[in-house]
């Protein structure tokens, strides 16, 4: 059987509103469309400890870049747009933070932020790739550019 979604506080307390009007347990669930071990649970709580609130949200292991990281993380790939993930990486890791990350622990927050390999490239970028493309074999279907352009360590906002 699959994990159910959480209730809402306001489910929450239409369930102790109800329950405390008098009706049954599985009235209850009827009346919310919930299952009776869920109101019978919310119930008790509420009885017990005076709170209904749902403590699932607090679980889990916390993130290593909060929000204040994250936005200082931001602030670097915007001021500095042409560089590598491993020069914002090494900058963010020297800015002082109290905990330095890792190189994929940046790579996954970048990319929670919305930016991934860009599809653009430099003028020297495009100089290299006229380069390879003026020898024997040149450029001839838009895929390989594609290919090429894709794979520059740039990165862009989505």
């Amino acid at each position: 059987m699959g994990k159910s979604r959480d209730l809402s506080e306001f489910e929450r307390g239409a369930i102790v509103g109800a329950r405390n009007a008098g009706c049954s347990l599985s009235q209850t669930a009827k009346l919310l469309g919930c299952s009776r071990t869920a109101v019978s649970r919310v119930y008790r709580e509420w009885w017990h400890k005076q709170k209904t609130s749902s403590d699932r949200g607090a679980s889990g292991r916390k993130r290593l870049v909060d929000e204040d990281g994250e936005k200082r993380l931001e602030r670097m790939v915007e001021a500095n747009s042409d560089a590598t993930i491993e020069e914002i990486h090494a900058m963010y890791n020297s800015s002082g933070v109290e905990k330095p990350i890792s190189l994929r622990t940046a790579r996954r927050t970048l990319k929670r932020l919305g930016y991934s390999r860009s599809n653009r490239v430099t003028a020297a970028g495009m100089e290299a790739l006229a380069e390879e493309a003026s020898g024997p074999e040149q450029l001839d279907t838009s895929s390989d550019l594609h290919f090429r352009v894709t794979s520059c360590p740039w990165l862009r906002r989505l």
